[in-house]
């Protein structure tokens, strides 16, 4: 594993197979507050980004505050599906195996909240490789992605500087905070189209190449 100390993933989308989940919620309820947003607009404005962006461009978009329990109800349409549907990304623990076999360290850093993070990490079985101090989310900072400071949090709280991280990213947002911390980032493109993932080091389109990818950077 040379070079790569010190693995970030993020979670939706790169661990555990979410996206397509919470796109189908988010198209329904945010076309009923009257902007029927698309998948394409999703990746374009949402992917990656922290629950309060997301808030602020919808009411931006449909010109007016969001229902009082627009939050929570989302919240509790994302634990139905989620419990209901959700998968580990295909060979994404495979990818997890090897990069720990080579002597590669991980943690989780994550737009989505604590509770959800876990979740879905105990739904799929993934929670086995990541302890609680290893998992990081957009509530431990001022400034979610594509700010640095989540993915900074992580590197100091792991006693690891930025040029010794590399990242794992679907996201435009979650790779500009990659790039915006001096760390190296592989963008998975198995679900977001390849063209707005481009400011990735490099791009895999299936999980069992993340290892590879890693240790060419």
């Amino acid at each position: 594993m040379r070079a790569a100390k010190l693995v970030i993933f993020d979670c939706d989308g790169v661990l555990v197979d979410s996206e397509r989940l919470i796109q189908e919620v988010d198209m329904a309820m945010i076309g009923r507050l009257g902007w029927p947003i698309t998948r394409d607009e999703i990746f374009a404005e949402h992917l990656g980004r922290s629950e309060a962006a997301i808030i602020a461009n919808i009411e931006r978009r449909v010109g007016r505050p969001v229902p009082a329990d627009f939050i929570s109800a989302k919240a509790a349409a994302y634990d139905s599906i989620l419990r209901s549907r959700l998968v580990a990304v295909a060979g994404v623990s495979e990818a997890i195996t090897l990069l720990r076999s080579g002597g590669a360290r991980l943690c989780v850093a994550s737009s989505s909240g604590h509770a959800r993070i876990r979740l879905s990490l105990d739904l799929t079985g993934l929670r086995t490789f990541f302890a609680d101090d290893q998992i990081f989310s957009a509530e431990d900072v001022a400034h979610g992605k594509p700010a640095p400071d989540l993915f900074l949090l992580a590197a100091s709280r792991m006693s690891t500087s930025a040029q010794r991280c590399v990242v794992a990213e679907d996201s435009p947002a979650g790779v500009a905070a990659a790039k915006a911390a001096g760390m190296r980032v592989v963008g998975y493109c198995g679900l977001t189209p390849a063209g707005l993932l481009g400011d990735a080091d490099l791009l895999v389109s299936q999980m069992t190449d993340l290892p590879a990818a890693i240790a060419a950077l």
